[in-house]
Formats: C-alpha cells, structure tokens, sequence
C-alpha cells in the first residue's frame, strides 16, 4: 500500500531517498511560510473596501494545500505552490485601487485568466510557448533566477536596500544581519561538505540562535484555530464579462501567469539537469496544468493568481526530486492552519541564507551557455541581468525573447547581404 502511494507521487524506492524527500519538501515549506503573513498586509488597504482580511490567512494556507497537491499528484514533481507576490501587487494596487474596480471584479479576472490557462496546457499553444524558446535562454532563466532569489535572500535579511546595492554599513551589524551572515557561512559550508538535510539544519540553528538576540520571537502560543473562509468563497460576478478593462486585466494576469511560471519551471528543473539535449523537460504539460488548475481553485476560494514558487529551488537544493517532497510541503500548509504561530516565528536571518545557497545552485548551468556565440551569449546575458535588477522574472523572459529575435533576424539578414555581394 505504501509502494503504491508513493508510486503515485512518482517516487521509485530504488532511485529516490524518502528521508531526502521529506527534508526537501519541509525545507521548501519553511522558505514559502513567510506568505502566510505577507498575505494579509497586502490586502490590508482593501478593508475599507469590505475585503474580509481575517479569511484571508485560511484562505492562502488552502489554496497553497490544494495547488501543491495538484503538483504532487498530476505533476509529480517537488514545486510548492501559493498566491503569486507580483500579482498579489497588481490585484490590490493597479486593478482595485487605481482603476477602481471592487475585489469581486478581480478574482473574477483570476477566475478567467487561470481558466485560459488550463486550455493553454491542454492545447498546442503550450507546446509552441515551449519550443520558441532556444535552449540558451532556458539555461539563462535558472541563471537569471538564481541571481533573482539569492537577491531576495539579501533583501529579507535586512542587508540589501530596495533600488539600492547595500545598506549603510551600520546595518551589518545588527543582530539579524550577522545571525545572517553566519547562517550563510553555516549553509554554505554544509553544502561543501555535502551533509544531507544541510539547509534545513541551518535553518533550526539560525533560528535557535536568535532566541537569546531577540531575532527569534518566542510565539506566546502554539496552537491557532483559523478563521473561517467562507466570506471569501466563490465571490464572482459574471457580469464583469462584459466590460473591456476586465479583458485588459485578464490578459496581463494570464500573461505574468504563464511566463513566471514558464521560467521558474525551466529554471530549476535546467539547474538539476532535468532537461535534455533538445531543450525538452518531462513531464512539462502536468507541470503546467498543475498551476493552472491552482489558479481555478485559489481563486475560488478566495486568493490572488497561484504560482508556482521560485522558493522551490531550496528543495532541489536539498535534493527533492518527486512528488512526494510537495506532498510534504502541503502537508506543512495544513499543519500551518493550526500551527501559524510557531511556523511564523521562524525569522528571515534563518532562512535568507538558504535562498542565496538555492541561488547559487541555480547559478551553475550557466556553464552550458555557448558565452563564446555572441548570438546566443548576448540574449542570454540580459536575461540574467533584468531579473533581479527589475524584479521580475517575466521582464527577464520577454527581454531575452525580444533581445535574441532581433539578433537572430538582423544577423540572418547581414549574411545574406554578404552572400550576395560574393556572389556578385
């Protein structure tokens, strides 16, 4: 019975290690926990609106549980899925308070844009999404969202400043600064030595470690019965179909969709060499629809775009490799619906260091760019460079796209000039 389960979730007892899994899907949780709280302050301006806040904690923990089992099970791959930050951003920010629209009219967007999504997967739209991608450019985006993550990790520490390269040099030597610095010595030298389990130790010990700073707080309670999500069920309005800003929402939700979770797909899947010489990644179609199938769900029960998280790259890091790390990682949201205190303690000096590590396993194959082809090097270079500086992965995709099919085309044309001038 148990063989058949964890076969289900496309683990083989000869090839996959169940203690690597399960420290891999823990880990993956403990890096994504911080959305829990994160969710709620964003949404906090649209109180006024009568968007009901205290469901929103229940409603992302769900909506994380059901996404990341979607992966586990249809997938079988070790992503953990939640609500999306940027699009969290433009949900409340750009379509409720700077256009104007109620929150209703949003999710319905949400609702729409990750049915688009689902047909997206099911048809050959995904595959020619896929394939006009050169293999360069997949390599760039784990490079690109390797500099990307390691970025955060440096800005949740307190260390890196918004805009900015570093703070002023006072901050390095507060107690959340230095339990981080030496967490990523700590990580990193795990991770030399190759001790399995060796980001999630780091974790338990930074965390430990900042008890007596003041870093860690102690929670005053461990357990939490969560609010009820019922305020936020199915609230969607047909009738905003007939209105063309709802279409403009919809397309550019269902755009950063697709691209950010295209390039958090090839990207860490490209870091762990699960991609083969043509390009391809298995099981990409179910990796997809899974996502997909998390936005139709989140949205019903309440919650912006769901994505699959860059946060999964600790997970690889760790070694995760099926499903059954993502079944851990849901496993964790639920145990988080009653626990939210003790996970929520968990500090940024604890688990910043273990996203710049991920970062750096990410950072690896640029190896495998031809960076000696100008053609290939150059789009693949603005790729990695415009991630972590604008912030988004998706502004990195469309800029290697653009940057390599001008370059492609213009240098199609200048060789044919030449031929012709030789052959005249």
């Amino acid at each position: 019975m148990k063989e058949r389960f964890l076969a289900m979730l496309g683990f083989s007892l000869q090839r996959d290690s169940l203690k690597t899994e399960i420290i891999s899907g823990i880990t993956t949780f403990i890096t994504m926990v911080y959305i829990l709280a994160l969710m709620p302050v964003i949404f906090g301006p649209l109180a006024d609106l009568g968007f009901p806040i205290d469901s929103l904690f229940t409603a992302t923990a769900i909506s994380a549980i059901v996404g990341t089992l979607f992966m586990a099970f249809i997938a079988r791959r070790p992503f953990g899925l939640a609500p999306g930050l940027a699009l969290n951003t433009f949900f409340v920010e750009t379509v409720c308070l700077a256009l104007g629209y109620p929150w209703q009219f949003a999710l319905t967007a949400v609702l729409v844009e990750g049915l688009l999504f689902v047909l997206i997967c099911v048809s050959n739209l995904r595959q020619i999404i896929f394939e006009m991608v050169p293999t360069s450019l997949k390599y760039a985006f784990a490079a690109g969202i390797g500099f990307f993550v390691a970025m955060i990790g440096f800005k949740n520490s307190g260390i890196l400043a918004e805009g900015t390269i570093f703070n002023h040099m006072e901050t390095l030597i507060t107690p959340s600064s230095l339990l981080f610095l030496f967490g990523l010595i700590l990580t990193g030298l795990f991770t030399a030595l190759h001790v399995k389990g060796g980001l999630l130790m780091g974790i338990c010990i930074i965390t430990v470690l900042g008890v007596p700073f003041g870093v860690t707080v102690i929670p005053h309670e461990v357990f939490s019965l969560p609010p009820s999500p019922a305020p936020l069920f199915c609230q969607f309005s047909l009738h905003y179909l007939m209105m063309p800003d709802f279409w403009v929402c919809v397309m550019t939700m269902l755009f950063f969709d697709v691209f950010d979770t295209l390039g958090t797909v090839v990207g860490v899947m490209a870091s762990s060499g699960i991609i083969r010489k043509s390009g391809r990644i298995p099981h990409m179609r179910s990796i997809m629809l899974s996502d997909a199938l998390a936005t139709v769900t989140g949205a019903c029960f309440g919650c912006s775009t769901i994505t699959t998280y860059v946060e999964s790259a600790t997970g690889f890091a760790e070694g995760g490799r099926t499903g059954v790390s993502a079944f851990v990682t849901a496993i964790c949201f639920a145990l988080s619906l009653f626990l939210a205190p003790v996970f929520l303690a968990i500090p940024a000096a604890a688990t910043s260091p273990v996203m710049v590590v991920a970062g750096f396993f990410l950072f690896g194959v640029v190896r495998h760019i031809k960076l000696t082809f100008n053609l290939e090097a150059m789009p693949a270079f603005l790729t990695i460079l415009l991630m972590p500086i604008t912030g988004s992965i998706s502004d990195g995709i469309l800029t290697g796209l653009i940057s390599y099919i001008i370059l492609s085309y213009t240098y199609d044309i200048m060789g044919r000039i030449k031929k012709s001038k030789r052959q005249s």
